[in-house]
C-alpha cells in the first residue's frame, strides 16, 4: 500500500475542493439568512403572503363577501377598518367571535400572519 505524500497534487486538489465546498455552503447559508430574518421580524415570505391573500379572498370572502364589502360578516374594507386597533382585529382573526359565525383561525395561522392580514386589509388587499 502506497502512502500519499501530503504535498502531492492529489492532496492539493482534495483540499481545494473541500475549501470550495465550505465556501459554497457559507454563501448558501448567508443567502438564506435575509429570508429567515424577514419572516422573524413580522414580514412574510412572498409565497406565504400570496397564500394568505388567497385565503382572505376565498375563505374570508365566503362570509365577508367576495369583494369584502360585507355579507354574513362585516365589510373588511380599508375605510371601515381605519379606526380599528390592529391588535384587536388580529385577536378576532385568531380567536373568532363566540356566538357569531366568525371561526377561530389560530389553529391555521400564526400571530404574525394574522397581523399581516390585518395590515393587508387596512392597506387594501391586492
Amino acid at each position: 500500500m502506497r502512502i500519499q505524500d501530503p504535498h502531492s497534487e492529489w492532496w492539493a486538489r482534495r483540499r481545494n475542493s473541500r475549501a470550495l465546498a465550505a465556501i459554497a455552503l457559507a454563501a448558501a447559508l448567508a443567502a438564506a439568512l435575509p429570508a429567515a430574518s424577514a419572516a422573524d421580524d413580522g414580514g412574510l415570505l412572498p409565497a406565504r403572503a400570496r397564500e394568505l391573500a388567497y385565503l382572505v379572498r376565498q375563505d374570508c370572502g365566503s362570509c365577508h363577501g367576495m369583494t369584502l364589502k360585507g355579507g354574513l360578516g362585516a365589510p373588511l374594507l380599508p375605510e371601515i377598518l381605519a379606526g380599528k386597533h390592529e391588535d384587536a382585529l388580529a385577536a378576532i382573526i385568531l380567536d373568532g367571535m363566540p356566538g357569531t359565525p366568525m371561526p377561530p383561525w389560530r389553529p391555521l395561522l400564526t400571530e404574525a400572519e394574522a397581523a399581516w392580514i390585518v395590515r393587508a386589509l387596512k392597506e387594501g388587499l391586492p
